[in-house]
């Protein structure tokens, strides 16, 4: 990667509010969210923040609880040798059990949002860091039709029906018995507010 490149990531995490002091400083983790299909862009990610965070000398054994790591995964036969993401990674070793997360979907839906699906914004691989265009939205009809999705998707997931369907379809999970996921199903469970964050 190109000192270029670097530069732009970092300050594109900048202007997300996620630098090295900014993570070491924060009172509530900061989870990324990807689609994973064999974990690369996760690797990258991380040697890019961890070398950042050691060129600004900042607190690692602070920031490495910090951090989470989630991979949604197309869903398979659970079995001892299943395979997670994060098992195979070696840069996971480095950070705490609890700051990897797999979410496994049906393969159809994860392949539906992974590779049918139009997105908001159009996709931004290392090459394109630099092109200028990257900060405009795209307006294209199906950049549109994705929006609209979207909205529509979030709306649905904040009605009292979405939130129904989403507890039920949690409750008949054999991860129920994670407390965390108790006490998800708990939030989904309370009434809704007019504004959500």
């Amino acid at each position: 990667m190109t000192p270029a490149q670097v530069a732009q990531f970092r300050s594109n995490l900048s202007h997300l509010g996620i630098t090295p002091h900014g993570l070491a400083h924060r009172q509530r983790p900061v989870a990324f969210v990807d689609l994973v299909f064999g974990g690369r862009t996760y690797e990258n990610l991380f040697h890019l923040l961890r070398r950042w965070i050691s060129e600004e000398r900042a607190a690692w054994s602070v920031i490495r609880t910090k951090v989470r790591f989630i991979g949604i995964t197309a869903r398979t036969k659970t079995s001892p040798n299943t395979w997670r993401w994060y098992q195979a990674a070696p840069w996971a070793t480095h950070l705490p059990r609890r700051a990897l997360v797999g979410v496994s979907l049906r393969r159809w839906v994860w392949e539906y949002f992974g590779d049918h699906q139009h997105k908001i914004t159009r996709s931004f691989p290392v090459a394109r860091w630099l092109d200028q265009d990257t900060h405009v939205p795209a307006r294209d009809p199906k950049a549109l039709a994705a929006l609209a999705e979207a909205v529509a998707i979030v709306a649905y997931g904040r009605s009292p029906e979405g939130r129904a369907g989403l507890t039920a379809a949690i409750t008949g999970e054999p991860t129920m018995r994670q407390p965390w996921v108790r006490s998800l199903v708990t939030e989904l469970r309370r009434p809704t507010t007019t504004r959500q964050t």
